[in-house]
């Protein structure tokens, strides 16, 4: 168990690198088993649930290397086709590895995926839009995928899931003939993953929308990709100086992404400037909620891409409890994400929990220093930003959770002047 200790209070400022996009790496090492060539991810981000995926990779037999923030794997002696328990259990993306394992390799075996309890979320999708493939699925507390003739098929999925487009999208790229895929997510790592089966040799169309069309080929070959900037983790930093009154500079800025969490950002007095791929956040923003039409309370909510990232709400409620003005959150993905408000009240908070989807908040509230402990990573993340701007001493436990999805989190925070220790 890792503890972190963080005393409130000081400013952060200075410059900012984003580490590699955790969303995109995990499907992007999974697809590393659709080839027998080697596969090289460059930026790759040093989180625990990274390291979860490469110990799965060489649980299968696959030669695995990772130097820096480089990883390398080469898939062509693989000769299992079972991961096991513990390992599915450490990581949510181990469910990735049934599409392309199937696909590629015959047969796969998996148990229920772990990762943060924010909510029940949904398998049916994966399973449906495999089947429809002719990939076999069977089993309740372990899961048998086995391919029999891989042929293209049109999938519409019922909900656009990130995980089920990419697994699906992977197994695909190795059918007969077409598949269509309506209803896709298009977030920015589902692009990138695309992107990347493409430089493989895949042929994948309509990277970007909600429709996608992959035309099967007999193989994949290898590639030399860079992972490209996690926004989450960049957005998380954003709302750290804003809160402590500092000013940021990020370098290498995708412009459409940070477009799309600028808008809720800004409703909280939040904004930055963007020029040529360089964001700056200027110090000692005035954050007051800026009031819909006619005065009315605003509204923050979550959604499918190019909505408001869900990874993002919890950070974005700390931010709005210093904000002058009142709030309403709407996270619509998940029941549990909200979890942690409780603990935000117990630090000072003025804010009530309509119900498991809905948080009022009014700003800004004087926070105190309190003992918390981390549920998930984004919970663990924003008791951190509120720990940062809170009166005296805050103690986190079970801090390694935060680590699934943020490299080094206290190392880089006191590069920017935080007071933050690990023990």
């Amino acid at each position: 168990m890792a503890r972190l200790i963080v005393r409130g209070g000081k400013r952060l400022s200075g410059e900012y690198t984003a580490p590699g996009n955790k969303n995109a790496a995990l499907p992007m090492l999974a697809a590393a088993v659709l080839t027998d060539e080697p596969v090289v991810l460059r930026n790759v981000p040093l989180i625990e649930d990274v390291r979860a995926m490469l110990a799965i990779l060489e649980s299968l037999g696959a030669d695995v290397s990772l130097v820096g923030h480089r990883a390398t794997i080469c898939a062509k002696a693989l000769r299992k086709r079972v991961i096991p328990r513990e390992l599915c259990a450490m990581a949510r993306s181990s469910i990735l590895m049934a599409g392309p394992l199937a696909a590629r390799h015959g047969a796969a075996t998996l148990f229920p995926p772990g990762g943060d309890v924010i909510g029940r979320r949904r398998l049916d999708s994966h399973f449906e839009g495999l089947r429809r493939l002719g990939i076999e699925v069977s089993g309740l507390d372990r899961y048998a995928f086995r391919r029999k003739r891989l042929r293209g098929a049109r999938i519409l999925l019922d909900e656009a899931s990130v995980t089920a487009t990419e697994n699906i999208v992977m197994a695909a790229t190795l059918a007969e003939g077409v598949t269509t895929v309506y209803n896709a997510a298009c977030e920015p790592h589902v692009q990138d993953l695309c992107r990347m089966l493409n430089a493989m040799g895949a042929r994948i169309s309509g990277i970007g929308a909600n429709y996608l069309r992959i035309e099967g080929v007999p193989k994949l070959g290898g590639t030399d990709c860079r992972i490209g900037p996690d926004y989450i983790d960049a957005g998380s930093f954003i709302a750290a100086a804003a809160l402590t009154g500092g000013s940021l500079t990020i370098r290498n800025v995708p412009d459409d992404v940070f477009d799309v969490i600028a808008r809720p950002f800004a409703k909280l007095g939040v904004n930055w400037t963007l020029n040529h791929g360089m964001l700056t956040l200027p110090s000692k923003q005035t954050l007051r909620v800026k009031n819909d039409f006619g005065a009315a309370i605003p509204k923050i909510e979550d959604g499918i891409w190019p909505g408001f990232p869900s990874d993002l709400m919890s950070v974005a409620i700390v931010v709005a409890t210093q904000a002058k003005g009142t709030t309403l959150f709407f996270e619509k993905l998940f029941e549990s994400r909200m979890v942690f408000a409780d603990r935000l009240i117990d630090m000072g908070a003025r804010m009530v929990q309509c119900d498991p989807h809905r948080v009022i908040v009014t700003g800004p509230a004087a926070l105190r220093g309190a003992p918390m402990t981390s549920p998930d990573i984004r919970a663990g993340m924003a008791m951190i930003l509120a720990a940062l701007v809170a009166r005296g001493e805050s103690v986190i436990d079970n801090a390694q959770s935060i680590d699934r999805g943020y490299e080094s989190v206290e190392r880089r925070l006191r590069r920017l002047g935080a007071d933050i220790r690990r023990v």
